[in-house]
C-alpha cells in the first residue's frame, strides 16, 4: 500500500524546521515525511479490521508536525515509524462507510480494567497512551502499529469506528472528527445564557467551534476575529455576531460589554494614548482556537475577572504574562478531543454522534475547499498552511481512486 511515513531523523527534523519558518508548510519539501510502499496485511490485533481511507483531512497538528513544530511534550506520546492523518472516511472491507475516533484508550490498547477517564467515557483523558498492546500514541496518525489516514489502508479497532449516515457526503463525513472537537469545546466553555463569547480564529477550529457555539449554547452575543475575507464570512455564517481582525478585539469586546480600557504603560509609565492594553470588565468567555503567545495574550486581556479561556488551538511554547490570571481570578481550560458529553439538560451523547448531527445541520461539508492525491502531498501541506490566506479551509488527501488502484 502507499502511505506518506514520518520517521525519525534528527538531522531532516531541524530542516524541517528551517524550511517550515520560511513558509508554513515547506517542511514537507526537506523533513523526513516520505511517500513509501508499506506491507498492508500488518495489523495490530485480532479484532481489528482494516479501513480504505476515501478522505483524511490535514490539520494544524500534522501541520506542525510536518514543519518541526511540534511540542517536546508529545515526544513519550510517539512511536516511530508512524502514518498521519487522523481525520479519516473510509471503507471496511465488508463495504460499510465509518469515520474513525482516532483516540487510542484503554479498549484500543486491550487494557483491563480501564483507567478512570476511559472508564467515564473521557477517552481524550486516557491515562495509559503508553501502555498496552500498542506502542505509544494519542491517537491514529501518532502511533507506528495502527497506521494513519494519509495511506491507502491502516487498521483500526471496532471502538473507534462509526457509521456514516447515506445522507452525508464523504465532504462532510470527514468533518465529523474535527467538528467533535468544536462541540466539545463549545460544551466545556459554559457559556452563561445570553454571555458574551469571543472566539479567537477562524481557521477549521474556529469555525466549527461558532456552528457548535449555537447549537449547544445560549450566548447572547458572540465576537470572532479573522484574518482574511472568506474567514470573516463564514464566521458570520456560522454564528458570530461581530467579525473583527485580530487586533481590533480588544475595542470591539470594550464595546459590547461597556468595559472601560485600561491604556498600555508608556515613557515614564504613562498610558500609552489610544492603546488597549486590557478591560475592566470583558467577555465571560473567550475560546482561543489560535494558541499562540499573542492569542492567549489577548484572551487574558478580554476576559472578564472570574471568566473563562478555553484553549482549542494546540500550543506549544508560549511567552506569556500570568499577572492577570492570577489578579482577575481567571479560569483557562484545555479542550482537547472528544469522548461523552454531558448536555445541558442533563443527557449523556457521544461527542461524534453530536458532531455528526451538526455537521449535516449546519453544512460543515463546505468548508473542505479541496484535495489532494497522496503523490502531490507537498502541494497539499502548503495549501492547507496557507488556507486562510488563499480562501481555502479544510484541505484533504483524496484515495477515493487511489485506493482501488493501489490496493
Amino acid at each position: 500500500m502507499k502511505a506518506l511515513q514520518f520517521r525519525r531523523n534528527l538531522p531532516r527534523y531541524a530542516a524541517a524546521r528551517m524550511a517550515g519558518s520560511l513558509t508554513p508548510g515547506r517542511g514537507a519539501s526537506a523533513g523526513p515525511l516520505k511517500l513509501v510502499d508499506l506491507d498492508a496485511s500488518r495489523t495490530p490485533g485480532a479484532d481489528w479490521v482494516r479501513v480504505r481511507p476515501r478522505l483524511s483531512g490535514i490539520c494544524g497538528s500534522d501541520l506542525a508536525t510536518v514543519d518541526g513544530r511540534s511540542a517536546r511534550y508529545f515526544e513519550p506520546l510517539v512511536s516511530f515509524p508512524f502514518v498521519p492523518g487522523h481525520e479519516v472516511v473510509g471503507d471496511l472491507d465488508n463495504g460499510t462507510r465509518v469515520v474513525l475516533e482516532p483516540v487510542l484508550g484503554c479498549v484500543s490498547r486491550n487494557l483491563d480494567p480501564t483507567c478512570e477517564p476511559c472508564a467515564d467515557g473521557h477517552l481524550g483523558n486516557c491515562e495509559h497512551t503508553s501502555f498496552g498492546d500498542l506502542e505509544p500514541g494519542i491517537q491514529t496518525g501518532s502511533c507506528h502499529d495502527t497506521g494513519g489516514g494519509w495511506s491507502t489502508a491502516f487498521h483500526a479497532h471496532p471502538s473507534q469506528l462509526h457509521p456514516v449516515s447515506d445522507a452525508l457526503d464523504d465532504e462532510a463525513a470527514v468533518m465529523i472528527e474535527p467538528t467533535a472537537c468544536g462541540v466539545h469545546a463549545a460544551l466545556v466553555a459554559q457559556v452563561p445564557d445570553d454571555g458574551v463569547v469571543a472566539v479567537l480564529g477562524a481557521g477549521t477550529l474556529g469555525l466549527v467551534t461558532l456552528a457548535a457555539l449555537r447549537a449547544h449554547a445560549t450566548p447572547g452575543t458572540v465576537v470572532a476575529t479573522a484574518r482574511y475575507p472568506d474567514q470573516r464570512r463564514q464566521a458570520a455564517t456560522l454564528g458570530a455576531d461581530h467579525v473583527v481582525a485580530p487586533n481590533e478585539i480588544r475595542r470591539a469586546v470594550r464595546r459590547i460589554t461597556g468595559s472601560r480600557a485600561i491604556g498600555a504603560p508608556g515613557l515614564g509609565d504613562t498610558p500609552t494614548e489610544g492603546v488597549v492594553d486590557r478591560l475592566t470588565g470583558g467577555a465571560d468567555v473567550v475560546i482561543d482556537c489560535v494558541g499562540s503567545s499573542s492569542s492567549l495574550t489577548d484572551a487574558l486581556a478580554i476576559v472578564r475577572p472570574r471568566g473563562r479561556i478555553v484553549l482549542v488551538g494546540m500550543p506549544a511554547e508560549v511567552s506569556l504574562e500570568l499577572t492577570p490570571l492570577w489578579h482577575r481570578e481567571i479560569t483557562l481550560v484545555g479542550a482537547y478531543t472528544y469522548g461523552t458529553e454531558t448536555l445541558p439538560d442533563g443527557t449523556e451523547r457521544r461527542t461524534f454522534d453530536l458532531a455528526a448531527d451538526l455537521v449535516g445541520a449546519a453544512g460543515l461539508g463546505s468548508l473542505v475547499s479541496a484535495t489532494y492525491p497522496l503523490a502531490r502531498y507537498r502541494d497539499a501541506l502548503e495549501h492547507a498552511a496557507s488556507a486562510g490566506r488563499r480562501g481555502a479551509t479544510k484541505i484533504a488527501f483524496d484515495l477515493r481512486d487511489e485506493k482501488e488502484r493501489l490496493l
